[in-house]
């Protein structure tokens, strides 16, 4: 059924869509962009709710999804019955530009699943100061306070890569953050949203049972938390968008070693990560596209902590994220400037 609704140029210059959608998001909108076939190839429409003389456009409703999450947000089947749509760009453009719009939203998700995931961590770390166990509050217990810790520090480095993208959107008439934009967008997308349901699990585990009651929020965080990986493009579409974008725009390899270079010395760990994906780079396999995107998430985020950051935090995140040998523990210096970041100076 995909891509299977047509459209036919009428003399006013507008277009008659008919066919089906089989999932149509928030269909109260005013309006909506739909793809739909011309002679010309697949088109973007902009296809309103109601007309310009009044009348309700043909836009039949004909169920509403019944979905895992996401409840709030209504999505149905519809059918498109000599709907009226005007054309956006020309004939077989769609793709292109609905694409335009699609980056935007990949941003929104990766946002979105990060402030559910900050959402979840205020929930457990609230209950961390106010439970107590063996007399002491939960938080000073040393192996809760070090899940906490970790918790954070993740919190940390994703924050940073966020308002660095975000910075590369605002300036995206500058060639060279158009490409940031670009190339991040999609593993940010990839990596944030995959990390929120594991990361919302492990909030829950915090509360412990009540955790897992609806009156906590955290069950309706957690059924949440899917969706984002999955609209406008699940995991593997971003991976493949990333590699992409390594082998076909200019320039992504300088803007790589500038951004790297600039931190050049500061961690080892950093350094030896970023010879790691050298070495991946250079013949990008498609089955690696996951571990790439991955790798190229963690060091555009050590980059902005290394940048940014304290010194000692920076470089307990590099050593946290991207010693592959893992079992790294904080020290209790860590642990209480994570803690008193995370709550806003309260006494931890």
């Amino acid at each position: 059924m995909s891509n299977t609704t047509r459209a036919e140029r009428l003399e006013d210059g507008s277009y008659r869509l008919v066919g089906h959608k089989w999932f149509f998001s928030v269909p109260q909108s005013d309006a909506h962009l739909v793809l739909a076939q011309t002679a010309g190839g697949l088109s973007c429409f902009f296809v309103p709710r109601f007309l310009p003389d009044g009348q309700r456009n043909a836009i039949r409703l004909e169920r509403l999804k019944d979905k895992l999450g996401n409840r709030s947000n209504a999505s149905c089947e519809v059918e498109f019955q000599d709907a009226i749509g005007w054309l956006l760009g020309q004939e077989g453009e769609g793709i292109r530009l609905i694409l335009k719009m699609g980056g935007m939203t990949r941003f929104d998700c990766a946002l979105g699943s990060h402030a559910m995931m900050r959402r979840a961590f205020s929930l457990a770390i609230y209950h961390a100061h106010q439970r107590h166990v063996f007399g002491n509050p939960l938080i000073q217990q040393p192996l809760m306070r070090h899940v906490l810790s970790r918790m954070a520090l993740q919190l940390e480095g994703q924050t940073a890569l966020l308002f660095r993208l975000a910075r590369a959107w605002d300036r995206r008439a500058d060639a060279k953050e158009a490409l940031w934009a670009r190339l991040f967008t999609p593993a940010a997308k990839f990596v944030i949203c995959k990390r929120g349901m594991p990361f919302v699990a492990e909030a829950m585990e915090v509360l412990g049972g009540i955790g897992y009651c609806e009156e906590s929020e955290l069950p309706r965080l957690y059924r949440e938390m899917p969706v984002n990986s999955i609209w406008e493009g699940s995991g593997n579409i971003m991976c493949l968008d990333v590699l992409r974008v390594l082998n076909k725009q200019a320039g992504v390899y300088d803007l790589l070693s500038e951004a790297f270079v600039e931190v050049k010395g500061q961690d080892r760990y950093f350094d030896r990560a970023v010879r790691r994906l050298q070495q991946q780079l250079r013949k990008p396999a498609e089955e690696l596209g996951r571990e790439i995107t991955h790798q190229l998430f963690l060091l555009g985020c050590g980059a902005q902590m290394l940048k940014y950051a304290s010194p000692p935090m920076a470089q307990a995140w590099c050593q946290v994220m991207l010693d592959t040998r893992g079992g790294v523990r904080l020290s209790e210096q860590i642990q209480n400037d994570l803690l008193l970041r995370a709550t806003g100076g309260v006494c931890v």
